[in-house]
C-alpha cells in the first residue's frame, strides 16, 4: 500500500491506500471538508488484505490533538456484533442451542412471562425486553449483577418472539449473561481471549486503564432548534413509550457515562466497545472470508451462514420506529430511502452493525469485504448518516456495484 497525506481543514488525513482505491481516500477526506467530520478512521479489507487504512482530523478538537493511527473511541452498538459472535462460537462448540430456552442456561430469566424465550430471540431483538420500566439506580448500568437481576425480573413488553423491537442497551446483558453462565468467564474476557487476541485487534469490552490515553471522547449530536423531529424523537415525548424508556432509563449511561472512565471500564456489551476502524474491519475480515484468518479459523462456514441469515424484520420497529432487519445479533441492509427514513444500505449479503452517531462495521462474503468506520462526532438519526453511507457507497462503486 502507498502512504498518503491529505490536507483538510481539521489538520490532515494520514494512512495507506492500495493502488486503485484512491477514491476511498477522497471520499473519507470529503467528509471532513463538507460533512462536519471532526475525527475519524476508515479501514477496508478485501480477501483478507487491507486496501485502505486511514485516520484523520482531531481526536480532541479543543486541544487540536490529532487523531493518530492508534486512536480509539467508543463504537456504541457495533459492540453488539462482538457480543453476538461470542455466543455463536459457544453454539458452534455445542455448548449453547440457539433455539433452546434461555432458562436452560439462566434459570432466573424465566420470571414474569419469559419462560418461553429462546436464545435466538435474545439475538434478533424479539425477546420483548428492550428496556426496563422502573428507574435504574444512578450508577446501575455499570454493575453487571444489578442489571442482569433487573432483567431477569422484568416482564416482557410483548409475548417473546411475536414482535421486533431494538434492544438498544439490554441486548448486551441478555446475550452476555448466557455467555457468562456457559463459559464461566465474563463477556469481555471471553471476547478478549477467543476473538480479539487471536485476531490481533485493538478492541475491548471493558477498557484497560493503560489504553485510556488513546481514547477520542465522543462529541454528542445537538439537533438544531428548527430540525424536524423523526418518529423516534416524537415517541420520546411519551415517557411511557418503549422508545422513551430505552433512551432515558439508562442508569448513568446517558448523557455522559460513555465519556467517563467508569463508562469505558465497565462491561456494557451492547454499547461500550472501544476500538477503531482497523479493529472493526479486522473483526469482520474472517467473517467475510469463510471464517479463516492468518492465525487459523475463527468460525465455521455453517456458523457464519447461521449468524448472518435474516431472522426478524418489521416495517415499524417497536423501539426505533423505523423498518429494521436483523440477523442473529447482526443488522442486515435496511434500505429506508423510499420512506425518507434513516437506514443502513449495504450489499445484499452484507451483515454487521451500526453504532449510535454513525459508526459502522460489516462483512460482505460475496466480495470477501471487511469494512470499518469510526468517528468522534455523532451525527443525527438512529442509524447511519451520510458520512458512513458515503464511504459504503464509494466502496461498492469500486467493486462495480451500485446500492
Amino acid at each position: 500500500m502507498q502512504e498518503l497525506v491529505i490536507e483538510i481543514p481539521q489538520g490532515r488525513v494520514s494512512g495507506y491506500c492500495a493502488p486503485g482505491f484512491s477514491a476511498l481516500a477522497d471520499a473519507f477526506a470529503e467528509n471532513f471538508r463538507t460533512r462536519d467530520e471532526v475525527g475519524a478512521s476508515f479501514c477496508v479489507t478485501l480477501d483478507g488484505q487491507k486496501v485502505v487504512d486511514l485516520w484523520g482530523g482531531w481526536a480532541q478538537p479543543d486541544e487540536q490533538q490529532p487523531w493518530r493511527d492508534d486512536t480509539v473511541s467508543i463504537v456504541f452498538s457495533n459492540t453488539k456484533a462482538a457480543c453476538a459472535l461470542c455466543l455463536h462460537l459457544l453454539a458452534e462448540r455445542g455448548q449453547v442451542e440457539l433455539d433452546g430456552l434461555v432458562t436452560a442456561y439462566w434459570p432466573e430469566f424465566g420470571q414474569n412471562g419469559k419462560s418461553g424465550t429462546t436464545v435466538r430471540m435474545l439475538l434478533d431483538h424479539t425477546a420483548g425486553v428492550p428496556a426496563l420500566r422502573e428507574p435504574l439506580r444512578a450508577d446501575g448500568v455499570f454493575d453487571w449483577d444489578y442489571m442482569v437481576t433487573r432483567l431477569a425480573a422484568e416482564a416482557p413488553f410483548w409475548n417473546p418472539g411475536s414482535r421486533t423491537g431494538y434492544h438498544g442497551l439490554t441486548f448486551g446483558w441478555l446475550v452476555g449473561e448466557v455467555v457468562r453462565r456457559v463459559s464461566g468467564v465474563s463477556l469481555g474476557e471471553f471476547f478478549r481471549r477467543e476473538i480479539a487476541a487471536p485476531l490481533g485487534l485493538d478492541y475491548w469490552i471493558g477498557l484497560p486503564q493503560e489504553v485510556e490515553h488513546r481514547v477520542a471522547p465522543i462529541i454528542v449530536h445537538r439537533p438544531g432548534k428548527d430540525a424536524p423531529a423523526n418518529a423516534f424523537e416524537r415517541a420520546l415525548a411519551d415517557k411511557t413509550s418503549i422508545a422513551a424508556q430505552y433512551f432515558f432509563n439508562t442508569g448513568g449511561w446517558r448523557p455522559s457515562g460513555f465519556n467517563s472512565r467508569q463508562g469505558r471500564a465497565a462491561q456494557i456489551p451492547a454499547a461500550n466497545g472501544v476500538t477503531n476502524a482497523r479493529g472493526l474491519a479486522g473483526f469482520y475480515t474472517p467473517l467475510a472470508c469463510d471464517g479463516e484468518h492468518a492465525g487459523g479459523r475463527l468460525a465455521s462456514v455453517a456458523t457464519i451462514d447461521r449468524m448472518s441469515r435474516v431472522s426478524s424484520a418489521t416495517n415499524e420497529d417497536a423501539t426505533l420506529q423505523v423498518p429494521t432487519r436483523f440477523a442473529a445479533g447482526f443488522m442486515r441492509s435496511m434500505d429506508n430511502r423510499a420512506r425518507g427514513l434513516n437506514g443502513a444500505v449495504l450489499g445484499r449479503q452484507a451483515f454487521g452493525h451500526v453504532g449510535a452517531g454513525g459508526s459502522l462495521g460489516f462483512a460482505d462474503p460475496q466480495h470477501r469485504l471487511g469494512f470499518g468506520y469510526t468517528m468522534n462526532r455523532m451525527g443525527a438519526g438512529t442509524l447511519l448518516n451520510e458520512r458512513a453511507q458515503s464511504l459504503v457507497d464509494a466502496t461498492y462503486r469500486i467493486l462495480g456495484e451500485s446500492l
